[in-house]
């Protein structure tokens, strides 16, 4: 066997501890996880956003039946973990438009709306408290002038004559979050559907207002989650590479790697597993299934209305935010979004949700999902009640 012949001395062959293909094992350069791949453009559907940005709130569980004819999971009820992302609506606030190149797409004009408010104002300063926030003063004078409006219309009318693709610059909304943060994240987001000129029409119409996350998603849609992993620091191999620890009697430690490499060639290979830095890696995971967009507390013919974690079978009056909030995190009352098992990254952390790059065809991902329970029970201690009004009644 050709690996036993490299491995020379070797009791047993086994595959290597860690994956390559993500190499270096760095901390993540951003914060906010970055879109590498859009979904490819059908002109013949209607414009619209291909992302959005979430916060993530916090886990809990649902009940529900399964729809999977011919197998013998089906018409049964399973509990499922979820994950809760607080999507409160994001601001358009620019346009960027991309010419096509020999060396792939470069910006051609980038457009901003003539009122920007503080918290996108902020993402262009190092210290807000001390600088003279004079951040785009001047440039939205262009829209006031007679001169300057001329100008943004030959800007606009250039885009839908040369673009080959558009994108909107769109910021968050921090002070709806229980979040201190006060900076907003802002993001590209490419527009998809429709030719440039609709495109170029829509984004100019949506500047400085707001896009729910309830327009871009549905429920049933598989959606890939893009974000940073939660930090762990400066980690050994048995930690960071998983790789087996030595026996109890090694000299000087056993969570170690006994050999990392031949004499020569005299350097030590990548490939070896070596300490260092573990977590705050920058990661996309791909299909994640929404199993409800619940809108967030409003007022509907002068009452409050708070019953996003209601089903057709749990009629019971509450939100989403379990009881005692969620930890570390707090209350959830924009609106969410709620996705099947984990995602990346700890509380708070900004995630990039983004549509599908492929059309998804597996039975699970096609599968129509009903809810019939949402836990709201503390997340904290035992969780014995739904609601405050459940845990007064039994006191």
């Amino acid at each position: 066997m050709l690996i036993d012949s490299i491995m020379s001395h070797r009791k047993f062959s086994a595959p290597r501890h860690g994956h390559l293909g993500f190499l270096p094992r760095k901390r993540s350069s951003r914060h906010r996880g970055k879109v590498k791949s859009w979904p490819k453009d059908d002109p013949s559907k209607p414009v619209h956003l291909t992302a959005f940005l979430g916060y993530k709130a916090g886990m809990t569980h649902i009940l529900r039946e399964v729809h999977r004819p011919s197998q013998k999971i089906s018409k049964r009820e399973v509990v499922e973990a979820v994950t809760i992302i607080d999507t409160p609506p994001v601001i358009v606030v620019g346009i960027v438009g991309y010419v096509d190149t020999p060396k792939g797409l470069r910006a051609f004009k980038t457009i901003f709306a003539e009122h920007i408010s503080d918290e996108c104002k902020r993402r262009f300063y190092k210290n807000w408290c001390k600088s003279k926030k004079k951040a785009f003063s001047k440039y939205s004078k262009k829209w006031q002038d007679d001169v300057g409006r001329k100008q943004l219309e030959k800007d606009f009318e250039a885009m839908k004559k040369y673009c080959k693709v558009i994108r909107v610059i769109v910021h968050t909304q921090m002070r709806l979050l229980p979040l201190r943060q006060k900076k907003a994240h802002i993001m590209e987001i490419q527009l998809n559907g429709g030719t440039i000129a609709e495109k170029v029409d829509w984004a100019h119409e949506k500047l400085e207002k707001q896009i729910l996350v309830s327009t871009i998603f549905q429920q049933n849609e598989m959606i890939d989650v893009i974000g940073v992993s939660k930090g762990k620091g400066f980690k050994g191999v048995t930690s960071r590479w998983h790789t087996k620890k030595l026996p109890r009697k090694t000299h000087k430690g056993l969570r170690k790697v006994a050999c990392i490499g031949a004499w020569h060639p005299a350097r030590v290979g990548f490939t070896i597993a070596r300490t260092g830095q573990k977590g705050y890696f920058h990661r996309t995971e791909v299909n994640k299934k929404i199993y409800r967009i619940g809108q967030g507390i409003h007022i509907e013919d002068g009452k409050l209305v708070k019953n996003n974690a209601s089903t057709h079978y749990d009629l019971t009056d509450k939100s989403i935010t379990p009881m005692g909030g969620f930890p570390h995190y707090g209350e959830v009352n924009n609106d969410y979004v709620m996705v099947k098992g984990c995602v990346v990254g700890t509380k708070k952390r900004v995630l990039a949700l983004r549509k599908s790059l492929l059309v998804p065809t597996k039975r699970n991902s096609v599968e129509s999902v009903e809810l019939k329970f949402i836990d709201t029970t503390s997340k904290f201690g035992y969780g014995h009640f739904q609601t405050r009004e459940e845990k007064t009644a039994f006191m």
